[in-house]
């Protein structure tokens, strides 16, 4: 038969244990959001680390090219959620396809889920 004490022990660790759990999914729905001048701080990054080769020559090709990767950089997530499928192309201005990514950014910096995010600023 187990000792009070062990048991007084293993209820103390359970709780803790739900505690921590929770406590972790309550921090992560509760960041704050990325701003716009921390996306253009880690897009501008990603230029740089694009400039110096580190995403290879393909990402210096052209300005679309670069630009592609650079979304790439700074999020691989959102990037394969709003453009991996049909990449920018040279001179395209796709405002709806941009707010969907930021959007998706937002989310993503929330611990938010990204479901219905594509086709939300049709």
């Amino acid at each position: 038969m187990a000792e009070p004490a062990n048991c007084a022990k293993a209820l103390l660790i359970v709780i803790w244990a739900v505690f921590s759990l929770y406590s972790i999914e309550v921090l992560a729905k509760s960041r704050v959001p990325i701003s716009e001048e921390e996306i253009r701080q880690k897009k501008n990054d990603c230029y740089a680390d694009i400039e110096s080769g580190l995403w290879g020559q393909q990402c210096k090709f052209s300005t679309i090219a670069k630009e592609n990767c650079a979304l790439r950089c700074l999020s691989p997530v959102c990037y394969e959620l709003i453009y991996e499928s049909d990449p920018l192309e040279e001179g395209e201005k796709d405002f709806s396809r941009s707010s969907e990514y930021k959007y998706c950014m937002h989310r993503v910096s929330l611990g938010e889920s990204l479901d219905g995010i594509r086709g939300s600023f049709d």
